[in-house]
């Protein structure tokens, strides 16, 4: 709701006060200007990035557009699941191989569908339990891989944005070479003895492609990898709550100290606090005792 509304006021301020001010919508409908515009924008990005980034560029802009929020469901799916984790892990973490295995199969994951549907969180959070599974490993080691991977995983995710920030920023150069394209094709129906009402015709369309290229990359592009670069901020701090809580596990705290320790890097936003992580985890325990004395 909130893109739609900046979008919103973008247009109707930017094209109405054009048309307030006595313009008419009709003399900046130059569809052989955007065709430039645009066409030299998305040639651009594809012939500046490999298909890999090409791809993650399209989900991220596809959850900006669908709105997608990380909000305190869904941090309570997360926060409980590594809790029930830790538990099935201190009865030795060979008991979680039928969990990490094939989690979309696995009960106890399937009770947490908002985490199901995060691919690079549920990779994440798979593959360093059955790392701390295949041997022994210190929580000053484990924090050193994982930092490592955060890394990595930072420098993938934020190319998208930085690739699309710096299209939004050629794209005045993209609108002054349709106007220049524009004015040469002016020029050349001098010789044809055009009028003077045509020869203005021809420069105002011609500057038209300017102003695209300037709204475009202000009033478009620029937000939108702005947008992008807060999702991943996001994405990456959901990682480095699960961090630390591994981290902190593997320290030797129980696993409501774990969990309290990655609650503590959730976006504010949607960051619970410490009484309703107990009530959940209180929630979670009662329910598990009537499932036991149902099956008993």
């Amino acid at each position: 709701m909130q893109q739609i509304l900046g979008m919103a006021i973008v247009l109707g301020c930017v094209f109405g006060g054009f048309m307030l001010a006595g313009g008419h919508f009709a003399s900046i409908w130059q569809p052989v200007e955007l065709m430039t515009i645009a066409g030299s924008a998305l040639g651009a990005i594809v012939l500046g990035n490999p298909r890999h980034v090409l791809n993650e560029m399209m989900l991220q802009m596809r959850n900006v557009v669908m709105m997608r929020k990380r909000g305190s469901e869904f941090q309570r799916q997360l926060l409980l699941l590594m809790y029930e984790l830790l538990q099935t892990a201190a009865g030795g973490l060979k008991a979680l191989d039928a969990h990490v295995e094939s989690p979309q199969n696995s009960p106890m994951f399937q009770r947490y569908p908002l985490v199901l549907e995060e691919p690079k969180l549920l990779a994440f959070i798979v593959d360093n339990f059955r790392l701390m599974a295949m041997g022994k490993i210190n929580s000053h080691e484990l924090e050193g891989v994982l930092e490592q991977e955060l890394e990595a995983i930072h420098d993938e995710l934020v190319q998208p944005s930085k690739s699309l920030h710096k299209i939004a920023e050629a794209m005045p150069g993209f609108g002054i070479l349709a106007a220049v394209l524009g004015i040469v094709i002016t020029m050349h129906t001098l010789g044809d003895g055009a009028t003077a009402n045509e020869l203005a015709e021809g420069v105002a369309a011609a500057m038209v492609g300017t102003f695209f290229g300037i709204f475009f990359c202000y009033g478009i592009l620029d937000p939108l990898s702005n947008m992008m670069k807060q999702n991943v901020t996001e994405e990456l701090s959901t990682l480095e709550c699960v961090k630390v809580v591994l981290v902190t596990h593997v320290g030797g705290k129980p696993p409501l100290l774990a969990i309290d320790a990655g609650r503590r890097l959730v976006q504010l936003n949607s960051k619970p606090s410490f009484a309703q992580l107990e009530s959940w985890i209180g929630a979670l325990s009662q329910a598990r005792r009537k499932t036991d004395q149902e099956a008993a």
